[in-house]
């Protein structure tokens, strides 16, 4: 009885302590309790089954304790009562005391709370005074399951990096990985059999990596392989609705041009889909008719096509049917067709959804929120999409459905204003005009275009740029201006309107101003190429080559291989001293347009200025044979050959002159010194008499004559020397007359002008303006290979100057002589007839001294003896 505590009377809180913890009931030391563990480990202990009677006692009812904990005269047989229930049921009795805390009474103290600290420790329910937690067991890595876990997420790891590869357009590396994913799911599979679960083969995982790898393949135009990988999917039976990659197999076969079989995988891909899929059947029939056109055969392409329209209408499907009965030529079944292309509904929603109807914020910035989403973004491209196969297919069949196009048109134009598309009746009519201008019928293009003058602002905008347009390629500036401006007043902003005005302006020459509305054309849309390129030219008309420079680089940053541009980048840095960045250029145009004979006697002119003869001979040499007829190109290749010493090649090139210009005298004259250098001097001497023939007054040619039969002892040397004193005394008097001629009329001038008082003069001190033009880089002569050699006096010079029927050169080509020839002196002096003069019958080559030919055999060689000049002693001589 010492150890049941009851409670007292005298006690002030019935509930204090409970703040106090009893160590009993706390189960989380469960497991090192040893009493508990052997309980539950053996029979011992086990409570039996609750009964009317307490078991094992002699008393027929069990004893309760009190509420108020009265004593009773069986306590002491209580307690052992007690005890033993602690110990053969494992659960204490109400009042009973263990470890020496006492279990409070059931109906008195709720139960885990003492009434002092003494008996137990402090409350902690959340059992934060034990510490922290255990760690977790660690998982057991080296388990076969373990390890099949890691490989299936290694292998869909290597899968999402191919298929990340591929979109970032490395098809190598995304080829790579789907090979890797196959291996490491070949090893996968084995490890399932070696462990004997092969039953739980994880087959997505297989389908999905055959099916990536044949992918892959087929991107990377590895066909075969691409096929061999779908045929392994298609035969596995365990893969469901692999039938539909025979689609995949089809579009391999189109790609390799194999029709036929295209056409059987279609087909064995169509039986295995049903009904239920409606829109991936009509996706394989569309398939299956365009395969029919590719093989020419349009009327099974036209069945298939018209089973479509007739099910799913869309408009590729419409389009493809047009082009099938334009093929075979049948007009009704072309119109009907057409009819039923601009009849299907496209459906996106109308626009106005996306203009505000009210002050709403909230709803208005919904509107600008979806204004650019991409679902607008993929209407506005649907609906572009069918404007445009609505348009060519009105191009292609306006001509073939009626008489003639125009009446094609005006039915295309009625259709159409009666569909969904009533805005493309007006660019059909432009496009009409622009089939009169193909076809050169530039009247009626003008009045079709004029029809547009009193209709919508957008639409007469339109025509009346092409009307400028028009204009400004008859040279017709005036109309050309005032379309432009008709254009810009009905739309300010529109780029191609500015331009045309910009392009007036320029050939006013007017640049500045040009250049305002190139820039403002720019302004309205930063990706017009055409303003860009005029702006360049008009800065480089104004001098301002660094401005001009600027805009050509930022045009070919946007047209990367465009020849013009790259060509005007050449000139600039021409224009700008700069030939080496001029030699870049122009190489990397040449790339671009390997066969323009321009541009390769530009490098070749280039590289002749560097000094670099070989590579200029390469590249004029280059121009001459995609162009012949180039007479600078002509001209420096002979002079070439002439500063080689290759007479007999700079021959060709003269006579190829000379056929080109018959009327310029100094080709055959250089034919004719080619001849004499080389040692032909026959051949000289008949092309010197041809020229006398077709020249008679030429001075030169009757120099060189009379100089080759002196040579030759010819009888007609007295002849020509006649000859030519009668034509020299005749030039003496010409030019006599002329220069009499200009001195008095430079001195009626005088007169006229000492005896004007209307003259007018600047003030004292006001500066006269004087327009200086953009400063250029000279024309380069390509003749500059003679100016290296002496100067020399030339008959063919005098000729060159004097053999026209004026006084100062037959023409402008002729001033443009070589450099060496230009340098010779001729003879102007003046005809006096008191004095006798001697005909000077002397020659000199026009080319130059005639390389001296090695004397082998004109002088006896001396045999030098070595030993000559020593003198021999007596002990060296015999005896």
């Amino acid at each position: 009885m010492e150890n049941i505590h009851l409670a007292a009377e005298d006690e002030d809180d019935l509930y204090s302590g409970y703040n106090d913890y009893n160590p009993t009931f706390d189960s989380e030391e469960l497991d090192n309790d040893v009493g508990f563990q052997q309980a539950v480990k053996t029979s011992h202990g086990r409570r039996p089954p609750m009964t009317a009677k307490f078991p094992g006692t002699a008393i027929g009812a069990r004893p309760m304790a009190t509420s108020y904990g009265v004593q009773s005269s069986q306590g002491g047989r209580l307690l052992k009562a007690r005890a033993q229930m602690n110990s053969s049921m494992g659960r204490p009795m109400t009042g009973a005391v263990q470890d020496g805390a006492a279990r409070p009474m059931t109906a008195v103290r709720a139960a885990g709370y003492t009434s002092t600290l003494a008996r137990g420790s402090t409350f902690d329910p959340l059992g934060q005074s034990k510490g922290p937690a255990p760690p977790l067991e660690a998982k057991i890595e080296d388990s076969p399951e373990e390890k099949i876990k890691i490989l299936e997420k290694k292998v869909n790891d290597l899968i999402e990096e191919s298929c990340m590869a591929y979109s970032r357009g490395d098809l190598q590396l995304s080829l790579e990985k789907a090979k890797e994913a196959g291996r490491k799911e070949r090893a996968l599979v084995r490890q399932r059999e070696q462990t004997g679960t092969a039953d739980h083969i994880n087959l997505d995982l297989t389908y999905s990596v055959l099916f990536n790898l044949a992918n892959q393949y087929a991107n990377n135009d590895m066909y075969q392989e691409a096929l061999n990988t779908y045929s392994v999917i298609v035969k596995n039976k365990m893969f469901n609705n692999a039938g539909r990659l025979k689609v995949n197999m089809a579009n391999i076969y189109f790609k390799q041009k194999n029709y036929p079989k295209a056409i059987k995988f279609y087909r064995m891909a169509l039986d295995q889909i049903s009904n239920v899929h409606k829109e991936m059947r009509i996706k394989i029939m569309q398939n299956i008719g365009v395969v029919f056109i590719k093989m020419g055969q349009y009327s099974d392409a036209i069945t298939s096509f018209e089973h479509i329209m007739s099910e799913s209408p869309n408009i590729k499907s419409g389009f493809n049917l047009i082009l099938c009965y334009y093929a075979i030529g049948d007009r009704e079944r072309m119109k009907k067709s057409f009819q039923k292309l601009i009849s299907v509904p496209l459906g996106i929603d109308d626009d106005d959804k996306y203009i505000a109807a009210n002050d709403d914020s909230h709803t208005n910035m919904v509107i600008e929120a979806i204004k650019n989403d991409q679902l607008h973004q993929m209407e506005r491209d649907r609906k572009g999409l069918a404007e445009k196969y609505i348009m060519t297919a009105a191009k292609l069949i306006a001509p073939a459905i009626e008489g003639s196009f125009a009446a094609g048109f005006d039915w295309c134009v009625d259709m159409v204003k009666g569909s969904q598309y009533v805005e493309l009746a007006n660019d059909l009519e432009i496009n009409k005009a622009i089939t009169y201008l193909r076809q050169r019928d530039f009247n009626q293009a003008v009045e079709t275009l004029k029809t547009f003058e009193k209709k919508d602002s957008r639409v007469k905008s339109a025509a009346a740029t092409n009307l400028s347009f028009l204009y400004f390629l008859e040279k017709d500036f005036d109309q050309a201006d005032r379309y432009a401006d008709m254009a810009m007043s009905a739309d300010r902003y529109n780029p191609a309107a500015l331009i045309n005005k910009g392009n007036t302006v320029f050939e006013k020459q007017d640049y500045e101003k040009a250049a305002e509305f190139y820039k403002e054309a720019l302004r309205n849309d930063s990706s017009c190429t055409e303003g860009l390129y005029n702006l360049g030219l008009t800065y480089k008309k104004l001098g301002r080559l660094d401005e001009a420079l600027d805009c050509f680089l930022k045009l070919h940053a946007i047209l990367r291989n465009c020849a013009q541009v790259m060509f005007q980048l050449a000139n600039l840095y021409e224009m700008l001293e700069d030939p080496h960045q001029a030699i870049d250029w122009l190489m990397q145009l040449i790339s671009v347009t390997p066969t323009d004979p321009q541009v390769l006697a530009k490098l070749g002119e280039l590289y002749d200025n560097e000094g670099d003869k070989s590579q200029a001979f390469q590249y004029y040499y280059e121009s001459f044979r995609y162009f012949p007829s180039n007479i600078d190109v002509i001209e420096w290749l002979g002079a070439y050959y002439i500063d080689t010493q290759f007479c007999e090649k700079a021959i060709q090139y003269f006579e190829r002159a000379t056929l080109i210009q018959p009327t310029q005298v100094k080709w055959q004259l250089m034919v004719a010194s080619c001849y004499r250098r080389s040692g032909n001097y026959q051949k000289a001497l008949d092309t010197y008499k041809d020229i006398h023939r077709k020249f008679p007054e030429n001075v030169e040619c009757l120099r060189f004559l009379v100089r080759l039969c002196t040579d030759m002892g010819m009888k007609e040397v007295q002849e020509y020397a006649t000859r030519l004193k009668k034509v020299e005394k005749m030039k003496e008097i010409r030019e006599q007359r002329v220069k009499s001629g200009r001195e008095s009329s430079a001195r009626g001038r005088r007169e006229g002008s000492a005896g004007s008082d209307l003259e007018v003069r600047p003030a004292p001190g006001t500066p006269i303006l004087v327009h200086t033009p953009p400063r250029r880089v000279p024309d380069v002569d390509t003749r500059a290979v003679f100016h290296s050699e002496a100067k020399q006096s030339s008959p063919v010079l005098e000729q060159a100057r004097d053999s026209s029927h004026s006084g100062h050169g037959t023409s402008t080509r002729s001033e443009r002589l070589s450099a060496k020839l230009r340098a010779l002196p001729g003879s102007n002096e003046p005809y006096e007839a008191s004095a006798q003069r001697d005909i000077d019958a002397s020659y000199v080559d026009p080319l130059g001294p005639q390389m001296e030919r090695p004397k082998t055999a004109a002088k006896k060689r001396i045999e030098e003896d070595e030993f000559a000049d020593e003198e021999l002693g007596d002990d060296l001589l015999p005896e």
